[in-house]
């Protein structure tokens, strides 16, 4: 049994012949239990297909052929542990769209026949009908996350004409649109104590997909990172739309290269391959970002200029200015985070044991009222960017 304590990493790992059982203990006193398969699960998405007989041509290319074989696709809709169904796109009404990003367009949909309201990321895929099905086991690996509270429920998935639904919990704001209100309408500051919460959320939701969620990859930046007016703070986006495209490294790239830790941009240090301390570069980034409403580089203008700045300049360092103070333990975090030397940078589970980590453990902070306060003095718009790749 595979123990994952409050903040700790796994402390001991023990596979049974075909399974490995994981155990979490959540803060709210509640306990998950995971059993893992040594082998992948048999596909609880229900990907039916009719079979296709073209007649006297040429055979079909890939995408064509995923055209083909998806327009009657049908999914598997996980709402609740009680709850399922089975699911085609003629169950959902689209109630609008709510962001749009490098992969396609989300949208707040209703599921017909029981009323769930979710975000719908409809991805324009070309991958062929085999990769269709693994992209399905691993979208049944990530659907494992509806126990954690920090990582958005996700509740099934289909393949339509060539695109890829993704039916997600629908949640308030994204943290990237929540901080420029916050900074640039509002001429305001995140207070810390809600930095602070942010903060544990964003590594104990990144350690559970650690851990859990072991194909699925957490990319950390503001747009991935959301929250809800009932003061919930949680990440999405676990690399998925990535394998929908071919050309991932001129999409999914150009989102996730400004949270780059030096060693994934620097070609000669890639090639010896980073860990999770590349992960630890973005969250710190990302807290620099959140803390002073501004990103800590200069906007780019190539590939080169940000080799030279990031690769080649001094770390972003995070201190105390006229126009903001922050505690000693924040300032220490941020900036152990933003260490250049990865062997010098901490994993997550070393993260957890920080001060700053222990102390946001053990306090109160309102981040509902919070919230709240923040969406109701913006102004309703027919669009909302919630999701921004």
């Amino acid at each position: 049994i595979n123990i994952l304590k409050k903040t700790s990493a796994p402390c001991d790992v023990t596979n049974h012949a075909a399974h490995s059982v994981v155990c979490m203990f959540w803060e709210s006193g509640s306990v998950s239990l995971f059993v893992l398969p040594g082998k992948r699960k048999a596909l609880k998405l229900n990907f039916a297909n009719p079979p296709v007989k073209p007649a006297s041509r040429l055979p079909l290319n890939p995408t064509e052929r995923l055209r083909t074989h998806s327009i009657e696709s049908s999914g598997k809709l996980k709402i609740s542990p009680e709850q399922h169904c089975d699911f085609t796109a003629e169950d959902l009404r689209d109630l609008g769209e709510i962001g749009r990003g490098a992969y396609g367009s989300v949208n707040k949909m209703v599921h017909k026949p029981t009323g769930q309201i979710m975000a719908v990321k409809r991805i324009r895929s070309t991958v062929d009908e085999k990769e269709q099905k693994q992209l399905l086991m691993d979208l049944d690996v990530v659907m494992r996350s509806s126990d954690c509270p920090y990582i958005v429920q996700f509740y099934g998935a289909l393949f339509r004409e060539g695109d890829c639904w993704i039916c997600m919990e629908l949640m308030s704001t994204s943290l990237d649109k929540f901080y420029k209100y916050v900074y640039c309408a509002l001429d305001d500051v995140i207070p810390e104590e809600i930095l602070g919460k942010i903060t544990l959320a964003v590594s104990r939701g990144f350690t559970f997909s650690l851990y859990i969620l072991i194909s699925c990859r957490v990319y950390i930046k503001p747009s991935n990172i959301l929250m809800d007016r009932r003061g919930n703070i949680k990440l999405c986006d676990f690399g998925i739309s990535g394998q929908l495209v071919d050309s991932i490294a001129k999409t999914r790239d150009a989102g996730c290269r400004p949270y780059m830790a030096p060693e994934r941009i620097d070609p000669s240090a890639s090639r010896q391959g980073y860990d999770v301390r590349s992960d630890v570069w973005s969250l710190g980034i990302t807290l620099y970002e959140l803390a002073t409403g501004r990103f800590p580089y200069p906007k780019w203008n190539s590939v080169f200029d940000q080799l030279t700045q990031v690769v080649k300049g001094e770390p972003p360092h995070l201190s105390n200015s006229e126009e903001r103070q922050f505690s000693p333990k924040f300032i220490n975090f941020v900036n152990l985070c933003l260490t250049k030397d990865e062997s010098k940078r901490p994993k997550y589970k070393e993260l957890l044991k920080r001060p700053f980590i222990l102390m946001y453990e053990e306090r109160f902070v309102d981040v509902a009222s919070y919230v709240c306060r923040i969406l109701d003095q913006i102004p309703a718009s027919p669009i909302s960017p919630m999701y921004v790749d």
